[in-house]
């Protein structure tokens, strides 16, 4: 047999489903109601109960006493056996049946009427000296009484009174009814204080409910007010960190917005300039002035094709899914430089690197490594020398250009940040940028800093082992030797 959805959603909710379609405030309440109320009941059964046993104790010893009492008149106690009564004056009560037992088996009751319990086995084992005392629940049908017997000194007989249970059992009723309205009563006041420590208790918790429902509906990302050290102001505390994680995204997306029409707007008016002058162009223009115009379009459209990857890039505030693996840094240091030589191939290349394995994505790293080369291969003198050096996890790259600035320094790895010198030079302010990204997604750090030789040095450290990782068992590769050469492809 098959359920449809609804049963057996029904049925996977179990019976206590409705118990999370509630308010926070009603649960809280009707917990709280039903936890005082079993404690009252727990203490009012016990109190019950022991007054209960108080009472009847009570009751036993004073009935103990008058047998003791009548017990020691030996005048009464002959008055019995002479066919007389016992005066209830000697016990100061009326409400008392008073009798007597010989231990061979002889009785008499101060009372013939048959509702009135008659002495029995224990009462006539306390008239032949087998026990102390005697004391019992007697059921007749006119109530309940309770019996006690006790010896009379000198005498083979026991002295036995009967005292009613009725008065007793309606004590017991009255102090019932009073404990069940008082418990009552107590589990009505708990509903209600139970109501008003959830309505106080969840006060904050609705007021910073109101205040995420402002921002959701206002976009206005200002931190919440934050009131007390208990853990309503950790959530809010929490919140508050969310919120400024929030405007940092949104200033960093509006800025990049900004930046980037900033930074796409020359190229695209130069592109389009040139090509209107295409257009509008007549046979005046000699072949040698359309190549250049041609010349200028491609190096535009490359210049601008480089930028929207660089924007596409950055614009991303989580990383895409890459191909984590390990790789060697070495590797990639390799395969970069094959890359910019093709691209500045006037420049020489001093390369020292030894293996160094990493756990990464290798076509991040390998843009970032890149970028690097390319920036000291475009502020390189003609003719001079680009240094990369790694070992033990860092990779730093030298050129022998003019090297930064030290107002320059804290910003090189901003976006769109141009320094007064490179504003002539093509390139979007946004390579080092990338490689500042990639460091920090792959654990490591960048820094920028002064050569030797007096150019730019960036170091670029990334968290890793001189031997493979567990992940993959390439062949160790041993150290590169120093090169320097000029022009030539040197590894």
């Amino acid at each position: 047999m098959t359920l449809p959805h609804s049963g057996l959603t029904s049925l996977l909710a179990g019976p206590g489903g409705w118990h999370y379609r509630r308010s926070l405030a009603s649960r809280v309440t009707l917990l709280t109601t039903l936890a005082v109320g079993v404690t009252i009941a727990a203490v009012a059964v016990g109190v019950y109960a022991v007054l209960r046993v108080q009472l009847q104790a009570n009751l036993d010893d004073s009935l103990i006493k008058r047998a003791h009492s009548v017990a020691s008149d030996a005048a009464e106690i002959g008055a019995v056996w002479q066919g007389s009564s016992i005066s209830p004056m000697i016990l100061h009560a009326g409400d008392i049946q008073i009798g007597a037992i010989r231990s061979d088996g002889w009785l008499w009751m101060g009372s013939q009427d048959d509702s009135v319990p008659e002495p029995g086995a224990p009462e006539l084992a306390v008239a032949q000296s087998r026990a102390a005392y005697s004391i019992r629940t007697v059921s007749t049908k006119s109530g309940i009484y309770r019996m006690v017997s006790v010896p009379v000194q000198g005498q083979s007989s026991a002295v036995v009174l009967a005292q009613s249970m009725q008065p007793q059992e309606r004590m017991y009723k009255r102090l019932g009814l009073v404990v069940l309205l008082f418990g009552g009563a107590g589990v009505i006041v708990a509903g209600f204080a139970g109501w008003g420590v959830a309505t106080g208790g969840l006060r904050p918790v609705r007021r910073l409910t109101y205040a995420m429902e402002r921002v959701a509906r206002t976009e206005d990302l200002q931190p919440l007010r934050v009131e007390g050290d208990d853990e309503v102001a950790s959530l809010a505390r929490s919140f508050n960190r969310m919120l400024a994680a929030l405007a940092a995204s949104r200033d960093r997306q509006r800025q990049l917005v900004a930046d980037a029409s900033h930074e796409l707007r020359t190229p695209l008016t130069s592109l389009r300039t040139n090509i209107e002058l295409l257009t509008q162009a007549d046979a005046s223009i000699s072949g040698e002035q359309r190549a250049e115009l041609m010349g200028d379009i491609r190096a535009q459209i490359d210049e601008l094709t480089t930028l929207i990857g660089d924007l596409t890039e950055l614009a991303r505030d989580e990383p895409p899914l890459p191909v984590v693996e390990s790789v060697d840094l070495a590797d990639i240091v390799d395969q970069a430089l094959a890359r910019v030589r093709l691209r500045a191939p006037s420049l020489g290349y001093d390369v020292r690197t030894t293996s160094w394995w990493v756990i990464g994505d290798a076509a991040s790293l390998e843009r970032a490594v890149t970028n690097l080369l390319d920036n000291a291969a475009k502020w390189s003198p003609e003719g001079g020398t680009v240094h990369v050096h790694l070992e033990g996890g860092t990779l730093t790259v030298d050129d022998e250009g003019p090297g930064i600035a030290d107002a320059d320094l804290p910003h090189v790895f901003d976006r769109f940040y141009r320094s007064a010198e490179s504003r002539a030079m093509p390139g979007s302010g946004l390579g080092l940028a990338i490689v500042r990204q990639v460091a920090e997604r792959s654990g490591g750090t960048i820094e920028a800093g002064r050569a030797p030789s007096g150019g730019a040095r960036l170091s670029l450290r990334i968290p890793g082992s001189p031997s493979p990782m567990p992940r993959t068992s390439p062949t160790s590769r041993p150290t590169r030797p120093s090169t320097s050469q000029t022009g030539a492809t040197t590894a």
